[in-house]
């Protein structure tokens, strides 16, 4: 493997680890500043429990997530350098406001909140809790609007004096359409991770009778946050895949493995195509949905993978612009199932509950327990997609995948990091596990701290 590969493979191993943490803080936090408000407004104590209890947690999956984020950003100038140089003067921007603003509003408030409990107001209390969530998916926000720029770049020019791209329009960097698109549909994401993290926790606890109260209401936040959350991502995602037809129409073309441009457009039920992703052995189709979810109506051209190889060439010169395309046919189905899936189970747990059977139907409960899995699996799914899809370039039409990777960087050594990264990372998901399974299986009610005067 080449120092290409393998500091590919190295971002991915990170990204996916940081990834794995990201969605539960973003939807965890604000779950646990809606228990707070509850309680606030309403006095009872079993929401003031469930805010240290689920808060507790929050912020073992907090630290975590910041320990692994970080070392990403020192990527980009050790083995993307190239990179770094050529757009470092846009792509540096939303990285710098996500760390002076709203990460260092996070953290400051997360620890005004972890430390103030009766020691401040109780308003100035859940402020503290509300700007820690704000400034979470505002973080989110900053990184995806650095993130959107290397899929639909926009607001630049090209220097061709120092070869670099430049920032010319910072309010065109933030409008890109491809933001908003994308960061709705990772905030809809991590409510329904925190949502089915918190519904599994409390179906382990119901199951074993501890304190059916405090897990039944913990259990009701959770499934009107699991309905409002995966309908928010079902229906954001598939604007997002509206708008990708128009901006990236060979990473749809991949998705549905249509190899040949239709007008109407066919859906694939299952295609399997050759591993270099050139041609179909196998397929079963549905003739016109494809046009119908691209265009809402049942006619328009979706281009094919072989006919966009083709444009491109024409338009790029010469060379393979194709994605692995059997990677983000299986993981787009990956990402669409465990999503429907979730709104199954969603749907089913608020029937339960409305017939007051949620807490008796041992069943259900003990198939939530592993269903915490089901959002990580779709995230991840989703975000491979999503950059997979991309190549072969790092900034859309712009830069290419092989020409931002550092030239002075031996392959020996990304060889070296990649193994270490991966053993220090892995180890770090180990007492990331164990410490939220620890905790997760404490009594909220007997083994919590002392609560104060309020």
């Amino acid at each position: 493997m080449d120092a290409v590969a393998l500091a590919r493979l190295q971002f991915a191993i990170t990204t996916v680890y940081h990834f794995f943490f990201v969605p539960l803080t973003l939807g965890l936090s604000m779950l646990v500043a809606i228990m707070q408000t509850i309680y606030y407004r309403t006095g009872n104590d079993v929401y003031k429990q469930m805010t240290r209890f689920w808060g507790k947690l929050f912020l073992i999956n907090f630290a975590m997530g910041v320990v692994t984020g970080i070392v990403q950003e020192f990527q980009f100038g050790m083995n993307w350098s190239e990179y770094s140089r050529f757009v470092g003067d846009i792509f540096g921007a939303p990285l710098a406001i996500e760390a002076l603003l709203a990460f260092f509003v996070e953290s400051t408030f997360l620890g005004v909140w972890f430390f103030g409990w009766d020691k401040i107001s109780k308003r100035m209390h859940l402020a503290a809790i509300w700007l820690v969530a704000l400034a979470a998916n505002l973080s989110a926000l900053w990184i995806l609007i650095a993130n959107s720029f290397m899929q639909e770049p926009v607001g630049y020019t090209l220097n061709t004096v120092t070869g670099r791209a430049e920032m010319t329009d910072f309010l065109a960097l933030i409008r890109n359409p491809n933001v908003w698109v994308q960061w709705p549909h990772v905030f809809a994401s991590g409510l329904t991770t925190a949502a089915f993290f918190i519904l599994g926790v409390s179906a382990w606890h119901l199951l074993r009778k501890t304190n059916p109260d405090f897990f039944k209401r913990s259990v009701q936040v959770g499934i009107v946050a699991a309905l409002i959350g995966i309908l928010g991502v079902i229906v954001v995602g598939h604007q997002q895949a509206q708008h990708m037809v128009q901006t990236q129409p060979m990473k749809m073309a991949a998705a549905e493995g249509l190899y040949k441009s239709e007008d109407p457009a066919s859906f694939s039920l299952i295609t399997i195509g050759t591993l270099d992703g050139r041609s179909e052995v196998f397929s079963i189709r549905l003739p016109a949905l494809l046009s119908l979810l691209a265009y809402n109506q049942f006619t328009g051209k979706v281009e094919g993978i072989n006919d966009l190889q083709a444009a491109y060439q024409q338009q790029y010169g010469p060379g393979d612009y194709l994605p692995p395309v059997p990677l983000i046919y299986w993981n787009f189905r990956v990402m669409v199932g465990a999503g429907f899936l979730m709104l199954f189970l969603a749907l089913l747990g608020l029937y339960l509950l409305l017939k007051n059977k949620f807490e008796n139907s041992p069943r259900f409960l003990k198939i939530l327990i592993p269903v915490i899995l089901l959002p990580y699996l779709a995230n991840s799914s989703g975000w491979l997609m999503t950059e997979l899809g991309r190549q072969p370039w790092i900034v859309f039409g712009l830069m290419k995948t092989e020409a931002g990777v550092s030239t002075a960087v031996a392959a020996s050594s990304v060889l070296l990091t990649v193994v270490l990264f991966t053993a220090v990372y892995g180890a770090l998901m180990v007492v990331t596990l164990y410490l939220l399974r620890k905790y997760a299986r404490t009594d909220p009610v007997k083994d919590a701290l002392p609560v104060g005067a309020y």
